[in-house]
Order: C-alpha cells, then sequence, then structure tokens
C-alpha cells in the first residue's frame, strides 16, 4: 500500500504575452499538433505565438485510488515563459512508471508568484513558473489493492529503530493476541491475520492504527554546508569540551599609480602596482560545555562568541572529530 508518481506533458494557455518565444520550438510544435487533432491544419514555422507555453504535469497517486478521484497536480514550465499567471492547462494524461495512463489533469492555474516590468525594471514575487491545481487531476483508473484475501501483513516505519519496532509488535500482539506480530528487522514489522476475510484486515487494522507506542527520536544533527543551515534534534548531547574560536582576516589590497618620467629625460610613463599586506586577527573567543550539555547550551554559547552559521559547521565537525558529539552528523 503506497503512493505512485505520475508525470505527464502538456500546454498552458490563456496569458498575456508571458508565455515561451519563438525559440521554444517545442510549444509552438505541441501548439500545431493539437489543433491538427481538431480539424485546424496550418504550418507550425508560420505561427507566433506568446500566450502558450509547454510544462510538466506532476501528481502522486495515492493508495486505494478508485476512477474519479480528485488529485492535486503540479505545473512547471519548460521552456522560457516568463510567468504561469493567469493561465489554463488543457486536458493533459499523466502516465506512472510502468508507461500506463493513470490520471487526466485539467484547470486555471493557482499561481504564489508572478513577475512584471521589462528593460532593466522587473520585480518578481516567489517563483511564477511553476504553478499547482487543487483538485486538478482525475484518477482513471483502478489503483486499489484487495486486502482480502492476504494472510500477512507487513507494516513499514517511517524511521528505523529496532527499539521502536520491538515496541510496537509487543503492543499489538497485546491487542491482537500472543504471536500475532513480530518484528523482523528495524523497519518491518510483519503481523499475522487469524482469518482471511473482507471485513476482517481493515478491522484489524483500525485497531492497530489507534495503539500508542512510544517513539525514540535518534540523536542527528544535519548541517548544509551550502547554504549554512544547520538542524538539530532535541535527543542531541555533548561531551564535555571546550571551544576556541577566532578570525584571522588577512586583505590584499592592490593600487596602481603611474610613473611620470621628467621633460627631456626620454623616459616612458608606467603604470607601477603597489601591493599592500594587512592582517588582522582577532583574539580566540573560548566557550565551555559540561558533560551532557544540550543543544541550547551549545547555541548560547556559540551564539555568545559570535560564530556564524558557517563557522557552527566547522565547530560541530570539530566537536565531532574529537568525540564530544554524542549524535550523528549528517551533511547535505
Amino acid at each position: 500500500v503506497r503512493a505512485n508518481l505520475l508525470i505527464g506533458y502538456g500546454m498552458v494557455v490563456g496569458f498575456r504575452g508571458t508565455g515561451d518565444s519563438q525559440q521554444t520550438v517545442f510549444s509552438v510544435q505541441t501548439l500545431a499538433n493539437l489543433l491538427q487533432k481538431m480539424g485546424v491544419q496550418f504550418t507550425a514555422s508560420a505561427v507566433v505565438v506568446k500566450n502558450v507555453a509547454g510544462v510538466f504535469v506532476t501528481a502522486t497517486l495515492p493508495p486505494f485510488a478508485r476512477p474519479g478521484t480528485p488529485i492535486d497536480v503540479t505545473v512547471s514550465s519548460v521552456g522560457d515563459a516568463k510567468s504561469l499567471d493567469g493561465g489554463m492547462l488543457l486536458f493533459t494524461t499523466l502516465h506512472g512508471p510502468d508507461g500506463q495512463m493513470w490520471a487526466t489533469a485539467q484547470g486555471p492555474l493557482v499561481n504564489g508568484g508572478y513577475s512584471a516590468g521589462g528593460r532593466g525594471n522587473s520585480v518578481q514575487i516567489n517563483h511564477p513558473t511553476t504553478s499547482r491545481i487543487p483538485a486538478g487531476g482525475i484518477v482513471e483508473r483502478d489503483a486499489a489493492v484487495d486486502l482480502s484475501h492476504l494472510t500477512q501483513l507487513s507494516i513499514l516505519l517511517r524511521e528505523p529503530d529496532l527499539q521502536t519496532a520491538t515496541e510496537a509488535a509487543a503492543a499489538i500482539e497485546r491487542e491482537l493476541g500472543k504471536g500475532s506480530a513480530q518484528a523482523v528487522d528495524s523497519r518491518r514489522i510483519e503481523i499475522r491475520v487469524p482469518v482471511p476475510g473482507p471485513d476482517v484486515i481493515s478491522s484489524m487494522m483500525a485497531k492497530v492504527e489507534n495503539l500508542m507506542v512510544p517513539i525514540h527520536p535518534l540523536a542527528k544533527v544535519v548541517v548544509n554546508e551550502r547554504t549554512g543551515t544547520i538542524v538539530m534534534g532535541q535527543a542531541v548531547s555533548l561531551g564535555a569540551c571546550s571551544v576556541l574560536h577566532g578570525n584571522l582576516s588577512v586583505v590584499i589590497a592592490t593600487e596602481f599609480k603611474v610613473s611620470q618620467p621628467n621633460a627631456f629625460s626620454q623616459g616612458q610613463t608606467q603604470v607601477v602596482p603597489q601591493t599592500a599586506v594587512k592582517a588582522v586577527e582577532s583574539p580566540a573567543r573560548r566557550i565551555e560545555l559540561r558533560e551532557g550539555a544540550s543543544v541550547d547550551d551549545l547555541i548560547n554559547g556559540l551564539q555568545a562568541i559570535g560564530a556564524t552559521p558557517r563557522d557552527i559547521v566547522a565547530i560541530l565537525e570539530a566537536v565531532r572529530s574529537v568525540g564530544a558529539l554524542q549524535a550523528e552528523l549528517e551533511i547535505i
């Protein structure tokens, strides 16, 4: 029981000159093919339009989807359209990984941004070339799974953890009976169906979904070095350590001066660079962390010494290297 990704190629019309330009060949060819199916014959090279845009349409097919189920779709420009604001998506078929058509989409676009202006003066809010159509797609094929004949079910944890899987299996056994559930590994829990039937599995899964199981979150620190973003979980703890942080700033400035020879000296005018090197090193700033320090203690200490997000990334890597970071450090 899982969701599936869908994708399709379509055309958006109804712009006010913000669509694809003439150099985007595929959008004009798509328009020509569409009109030819409607009985309008013309040459694609003879048409100049700026009110259409070729787009990719993506959606997610939910589990147990039946024909007629509405789904949300996302529309993204493929060519050089300036904005999709005010556009209308024409009838588009959406295909799955198996190449089969599973849904169709059509409707007016909802755009959270816009772009206006020209000739060097323009303004842009958010991302105007990606839009959504709430309930703009309709499922055309039955994607439901028949559960009535199954004799065994498997539950997959989103975050693998042996302790959580074991406690979940024990909670299921207390509800359904001894021997009804077993933790296979850190992610999968197998549940035995006593008697297969059309209503047995649905009622059994309803009971399982209402069970309360304690969650044991992993101690993890996620660092994005490209943007300087750091996210630390509440379970992260630190060992006793001392951090020294200081900045060394080296500035090299080159100034060009003109050397002018004296009159009648038969010399030549020359441009002479004069380079000045200046190094400024700030004193080291120090913070101390006690054994079992929390994330708040670390952040407050780093902010006290004026560390930037990129400085914190380097400090966290160094703290992990000395073994004082009691968490998994993931760099993305």
